[in-house]
């Protein structure tokens, strides 16, 4: 039975639709991944080391095209984020942002994400992990290469310091009651809220939670923290 420390991945979270990279995301990628990019790695990263400086580190899983990261570590320079997408061009998009801005908080790596926490995130490192908008397989058959299972999140919880906080959202009723159900479950985490939680003003509504919203769409948040 897989441990919280190697969860099952024969199945992926994810599947790699790159689509096409457009010129300016391939320019960004030249010419600014080498300072905010970090190869994935089997060893511990250094986040103060990465970073430059002893800020709260932030995880955000799975960051699309990178606007609602890029509008957080604005928003918030005393915070440093970590970013992990698998596509191309939201890296690509990302790093376009972060060099329009000026931003000096943000790294990214490319890889899969549960890979990344077992191999190069040690235990009590984080401050926060953003889980917003996953994939959501939404139909039944496909509901177990969904993000949030229990060994994932006894990962994350691992992962997070003491008071640190896990924060999800998703547009999709059926994925909410079973990310509540999960993150319920596990020992290491306290639900902040009695059930689900107000949309913090953290976390900026983007163009497509909007467009949702208007069309009579709901989103879930669940803020969860470590005691």
């Amino acid at each position: 039975m897989p441990s919280a420390e190697t969860p099952h991945r024969s199945i992926r979270s994810f599947v790699l639709r790159q689509g096409r990279v457009t010129v300016a995301q391939q320019r960004a990628l030249d010419e600014h991944f080498a300072r905010f990019g970090v190869p994935y790695s089997n060893s511990l990263l250094d986040l103060d080391a990465r970073f430059g400086r002893k800020a709260p580190h932030i995880l955000e899983i799975g960051f699309g095209m990178g606007e609602t990261t890029a509008t957080i570590a604005a928003a918030h320079p005393e915070n440093d984020y970590l970013g992990i997408e698998v596509h191309t061009p939201g890296v690509g998009s990302l790093m376009k942002r972060i060099a329009e801005a000026g931003l000096t908080n943000i790294r990214v790596i490319q890889h899969d994400a549960v890979e990344v926490l077992e191999h190069m995130l040690a235990p009590a490192s984080l401050d926060g992990v953003h889980l917003f908008f996953p994939d959501p397989w939404p139909k039944k058959r496909h509901h177990k290469r969904r993000l949030v299972q229990p060994p994932l999140i006894a990962l994350v919880a691992s992962r997070l310091k003491p008071g640190g906080y896990f924060h999800a959202a998703t547009d999709w009723e059926n994925y909410a009651e079973q990310m509540l159900a999960v993150l319920s479950a596990e020992p290491l985490l306290k639900n902040t809220a009695s059930g689900y939680a107000p949309r913090p003003e953290s976390r900026p509504q983007t163009k497509f939670e909007a467009r949702g919203l208007r069309l009579g769409h709901r989103v879930w948040d669940l803020v969860f923290r470590k005691g």
